[in-house]
């Protein structure tokens, strides 16, 4: 599954999706992860007041499925869940990598619903509901 990133330096989650510089889009697996693209934005696109800034970035979350972010706005967030992309935001600015991690670790044990449902419309793997059961 793709995984998108807002962010300022490539290094760390600390980007408010409007204002972002850059959005780092990774592939990730439970095996592993390995950077796909990184889409970079600048001048009046980041301007405040200027809400057409949110149609390039949401053009290049074309295929991701989770967009993790430092903050975002309502009506940002609308616009992320009406392309089915699952929007998470960290509390304080943490390294991209970090973050892989996490979302590696939780592919790789039994995933919470809603990653599930995001697995299954990727092809990601299928589970045994009943398994989870016992």
């Amino acid at each position: 599954m793709k995984v998108a990133f807002a962010t300022q330096d490539l290094q760390r989650i600390d980007a408010h999706f409007g204002w972002a510089r850059n959005l780092a889009i990774y592939d990730l697996t439970a095996e592993g992860w390995a950077l796909d693209r990184v889409v970079e934005f600048s001048g009046e696109l980041n301007e405040d007041g200027n809400e057409d800034k949110l149609a390039p970035k949401l053009e290049a979350l074309a295929g991701v499925s989770i967009l993790v972010v430092a903050a975002i706005g309502g009506s940002g967030a609308a616009r992320v869940v009406a392309q089915n992309i699952h929007p998470m935001k960290v509390a304080e600015p943490e390294p991209i990598e970090a973050m892989l991690g996490r979302l590696q670790d939780v592919l790789k044990g039994t995933p919470p619903p809603w990653l599930r449902k995001i697995m299954s419309k990727s092809g990601e793997r299928s589970f045994d509901f009943e398994e989870e059961e016992a």
